[in-house]
């Protein structure tokens, strides 16, 4: 028991130690982006990720500094399913908080990585009742993204305790 209480400390210090990119630039991040990697150990993802495909974001900066988000993801009936969330600045620029009301979570939200005519990589820490998870993404202005840029997420998401089977890249789907 001592041991895996040890673990879940290292776990917890590790989390904190992913910082956001320097000189990050709220307006860069802004616009339409498709959702290409995903990495999590949660045990949702573990159980839906051979379902999962492409989806979308729409990023846009608020007047006061924060993030409107609205991802959007085309279902296999036809259907769009839609969630947004208001991401609200910190004092640190590139990170951002919210909670979700239909996840039940709060959520630490890194801007880790940026060119913004190309990708960004996201490194969240989504806690629930005392227990957090790391869930990172990869995000391209469009749908297809260098073999070098999919290597730096895998080793990114592994650097963060992301399990190996644990880092999809979705594929295309269509648009809602």
């Amino acid at each position: 028991m001592l041991r895996f209480v040890a673990f879940l400390l290292c776990a917890a210090a590790a989390f904190a130690d992913i910082m956001p990119m320097t000189g990050f630039n709220l307006d860069e991040i802004k616009g339409k982006w498709y959702l290409i990697g995903f990495a999590t150990n949660a045990n949702w993802f573990v159980n839906h990720k051979s379902s999962m495909k492409m989806g979308r974001a729409m990023l846009e900066p608020t007047a006061s500094g924060d993030l409107d988000m609205t991802y959007t993801n085309l279902k296999e009936d036809g259907t769009c399913w839609k969630m947004t969330h208001l991401a609200k600045k910190t004092d640190i620029p590139g990170q951002f908080v919210f909670y979700s009301q239909r996840w039940g979570n709060s959520n630490d939200m890194r801007v880790v990585d940026l060119k913004s005519d190309e990708f960004a990589i996201v490194h969240t820490i989504k806690t629930k009742d005392g227990v957090s998870e790391v869930l990172n993404k990869l995000y391209g202005r469009s749908p297809d993204l260098s073999g070098e840029l999919i290597k730096r997420f895998q080793k990114f998401s592994l650097d963060t305790g992301v399990n190996p089977d644990n880092i999809a890249i979705l594929p295309p789907n269509g648009e809602c």
